[in-house]
């Protein structure tokens, strides 16, 4: 049978909870059992050297006397004493007679005897040693208090260890309600996307623990989602939208061209635009199929250390030709060597090209187009400025969306993709792409992020 994460969680806790207060009340156990056992022998030797300064005074008599005295004053408890002569003959003490096995000086020893005052045998620990004139002396604790008392302290113990596994599944119980009513609620907003919920979300109680911190977490990602899945609906209706006509045109081009009544002259013509609505319908394809490799973060694990000065210098050098042909004047601002970023060479040289295009399509003839890699701000730049007719301030972020052209002064022509796939990049490599008045103009900035 497969136990839920409920009961797997109860009994994880409880078996820890169990063992760790199992340790620690045996180290308890062990600790009081040494320290009475170490003061019972600090008591017993300090006993003996007391009986043998008695000794070095008055001899045997004082000694005895001594002992006598020891066994009179009440209450006599546990402690065992035996005086006896070189042969082993008690002369006074509570045993009966030396012990056969007990050597004197042989240390500590641990045996069963009888005593004088008790009727059945019992464990003893003692200490003996011989005097100088011969006498034998053993000075003792009887241990069946001290196994009364490790029974007392064991049953304590046990029952403490029973209460803990008690508290244990209490509060065990207890944390697998909390965790799991945090999780039905993640549990719960899940279910409510699957079934098309988009905008569920997870409720956070502000404690700011773990769950909460999961919570902002899985919201950001529903959130990001919910965009894409935004995102994607538009690319659809635009794609609907922006390949039906050229689709049409294309398809009507070919039919006319097909008609064998038709001047050699014209179907040439019908071929041409053919191919050129076939060719804005492969540029869009195109534009998106990058737009959604940059999306999905392909080519993330291909970053190196860019130079932009190098870049811009590569592409001031492509772009020259191009921008004379249009009569526009290409500047290049930048230092020999840097500044030198991380990121996809490829994708920033792409997205510094669609800005490029961008700028050289819509620049007056006779006007400069400058294209600039530096530090601004102690933050690296990369960017292109024109003196064309702009971009209003309240369109700027709306032409970083797909498929968005604005009137034909700013480009009427085009698939309306370039600027979103700079703005993609741009979000790859955690750069802002700014927007902003050249007056008159446009400077568009790839703004890195400062060392």
């Amino acid at each position: 049978m497969r136990l839920n994460a409920t009961t797997r969680l109860i009994a994880v806790h409880f078996l820890l909870v169990a063992l760790s207060t199992g340790l620690v009340l045996g180290f308890v156990y062990l600790r009081v059992g040494g320290v009475i056992d170490a003061g019972q022998r600090a008591v017993v030797e300090a006993e003996l050297r007391g009986l043998a300064d008695d000794y070095a005074r008055g001899g045997t008599a004082a000694l005895a006397a001594a002992i006598s005295l020891r066994l009179e004053a009440p209450p006599q408890g546990d402690a065992v004493y035996l005086l006896a002569t070189p042969t082993g003959r008690r002369i006074v003490g509570n045993l009966a007679a030396w012990p056969p096995t007990v050597a004197p000086g042989s240390g500590w020893v641990t045996l069963e005897l009888y005593r004088t005052d008790r009727s059945g045998p019992t464990q003893i620990s003692a200490l003996a040693l011989r005097l100088p004139r011969g006498e034998l002396l053993l000075v003792g604790r009887d241990v069946a208090s001290r196994a009364a008392f490790d029974r007392t302290l064991a049953g304590a113990l046990i029952w403490a260890l029973a209460a803990m596994g008690a508290l244990a599944l209490v509060t065990g119980w207890l944390l697998a309600r909390l965790v799991g009513r945090r999780i039905a609620e993640i549990d719960t907003a899940a279910r409510g996307i699957m079934a098309g919920t988009l905008d569920r979300r997870i409720a956070l109680h502000g404690s700011g623990d773990e769950f909460d911190r999961l919570a902002s977490t899985l919201n950001a990602m529903l959130d990001r989602i919910e965009a894409l899945v935004g995102d994607l609906r538009t690319v659809t209706d635009s794609l609907a939208h922006d390949l039906r006509s050229p689709l049409g045109r294309l398809v009507g081009h070919l039919r006319l061209a097909c008609d064998d009544a038709l001047p050699e002259e014209e179907r040439l013509d019908r071929i041409a635009r053919a191919q050129r609505e076939a060719e804005s319908v492969l540029a869009t394809a195109t534009g998106l199929l990058d737009i959604a490799r940059v999306e999905a973060g392909i080519g993330a694990d291909q970053f190196e250390p860019v130079d932009l000065g190098l870049l811009a210098r590569d592409l001031a050098e492509l772009y020259d030709a191009v921008a004379e042909d249009r009569g526009l004047t290409l500047v290049c601002e930048s230092s020999d060597t840097g500044p030198v970023v991380s990121g996809h060479r490829q994708l920033l040289a792409q997205a510094a090209t669609n800005l490029l295009d961008n700028a050289l399509g819509h620049a007056p003839p006779g006007s400069t187009v400058v294209l600039t890699a530096r530090m601004e701000g102690g933050r690296p730049v990369l960017a292109v400025t024109d003196r064309g007719p702009g971009i209003p301030e309240a369109d700027r972020g709306r032409v970083l969306q797909r498929f968005v052209r604005l009137d034909p002064s700013r480009g009427g022509s085009g698939t309306g993709l370039g600027l979103a796939l700079v703005a993609a990049v741009a979000r790859m490599h955690g750069t802002d792409l700014v927007l902003e008045d050249a007056d008159p103009g446009l400077r568009a900035t790839l703004r890195f992020p400062g060392e």
